[in-house]
């Protein structure tokens, strides 16, 4: 368990910056070896959910998001909650690969993290745009 709130939100922030950064070695290792991971109902990486594992967040959702949509980003907003749970407010913004069409949709994601380390991810996100846009 962390021991502070803002511990864990430094945690959860330091996520976003590794992804951000390309440094998957960086976000792994602040998942822990066993991670759960779901993505939102109705988004179509949902197909395999659950993820478990470093391995099959990266081959499942990271690969094949970065394949449909080569800049996505993640817009952090509000971080809140801690110690054990926490939640980002926040965008998705890309332009797709195919259709050109840009992406800007609302999504919250909450962490669960034991042991200095994420546990589970739950993401909640748009879909209804994230559909429009690829289409």
């Amino acid at each position: 368990m962390l021991g502070r709130m803002n511990d864990a939100h430094e945690l959860v922030r330091g996520l976003y910056a590794a992804f951000a950064a390309g440094d998957v070695p960086g976000l792994l290792a602040r998942f822990a070896p066993d991670i759960v991971w779901n993505e939102a109902d109705g988004n179509v990486l949902a197909d395999r959910n659950p993820y478990t594992g470093g391995e099959e967040i990266v081959a499942g959702v990271f690969a094949r998001l970065l394949e449909e949509w080569p800049d996505f980003r993640v817009d952090v907003g509000e971080v809140v909650g801690g110690p054990e749970v926490v939640t980002m407010f926040g965008r998705y913004r890309a332009t797709h690969a195919t259709t050109g069409k840009a992406l800007d949709v609302q999504c919250a994601h909450t962490w669960w993290l034991a042991d200095g380390k994420v546990a589970r991810f739950q993401q909640m996100v748009d879909t209804l745009g994230l559909d429009a846009a690829a289409k």
